[in-house]
């Protein structure tokens, strides 16, 4: 019995360990692969729990062999936007100006009940409140009002009821994201001038996203830009 509640204790604080290093805090920020990875991860362990003859490593190298996996898929998604979109997919908008997009809806194997349940759980009664709503790629679901049931702001005070509009990653990580260009209307040669206007090159861009109206430009290590397209 004494063996039993030693053994349960260093397995505990050696999947803790082995969680933290993942990176990650809440289960709802895990993307698949990293589920899938804590799902296996947590089956292991209970190998050495359930059966006192098995050595306590039986059941730490798989563990360890995980993680190492968790990294080196971390490392290479990081730094490939096409693995990152066939392992993690991609944010699919399922509300937009039009209303529900039923083809998102279909290639995310969703239905309406479940767009509506995202909608409630964020603190809205109907898709007619919303501009967007996007399913994001953990699975998690982001709400963009529309004006005029966003919270207040300085510049509705003054009169200001512009809808929002939905900002597009054109760069990121200097990777760029040419799909996305379309969605707001610009071409490679656009956004090659605007880095050139500053001095830029692509792989000096953390993050540029845009909208069919403005942009936001972060440099690495430098002070991030905004303007008008």
């Amino acid at each position: 019995m004494l063996v039993s509640f030693f053994r349960s204790i260093i397995i505990y604080i050696f999947l803790v360990i082995a969680m933290r290093l993942m990176g990650k805090k809440q289960l709802g920020e895990l993307q698949p692969f990293e589920f899938v990875i804590t799902l296996v991860a947590s089956e292991l362990a209970c190998i050495p729990l359930s059966d006192m003859q098995t050595p306590l490593f039986y059941g730490f190298i798989p563990i360890i062999t995980l993680l190492a996996l968790d990294v080196i898929m971390t490392k290479i998604v990081k730094h490939s936007i096409k693995l990152r979109a066939v392992i993690n997919g991609r944010p699919v908008i399922v509300i937009d100006k039009n209303g529900i997009n039923s083809e998102a809806m279909t290639s995310l194997d969703m239905n309406v009940h479940d767009i509506l349940e995202g909608i409630r759980s964020q603190g809205y009664l109907s898709p007619n409140e919303l501009e967007y709503c996007i399913v994001e790629t953990n699975g998690n679901i982001s709400c963009i009002p529309k004006g005029n049931e966003r919270p207040a702001k300085a510049l509705d005070v003054k009169g200001d009821t512009t809808p929002p509009q939905m900002p597009y990653t054109i760069i990121s990580e200097g990777k760029l994201l040419s799909h996305n260009l379309r969605n707001v209307n610009l071409e490679e040669s656009y956004i090659f001038e605007l880095l050139k206007k500053y001095n830029l090159k692509q792989k000096d861009v953390l993050f540029l996203g845009c909208t069919n109206e403005e942009y936001y430009l972060q440099p690495l290590n430098k002070p991030y830009i905004a303007g008008e397209i």
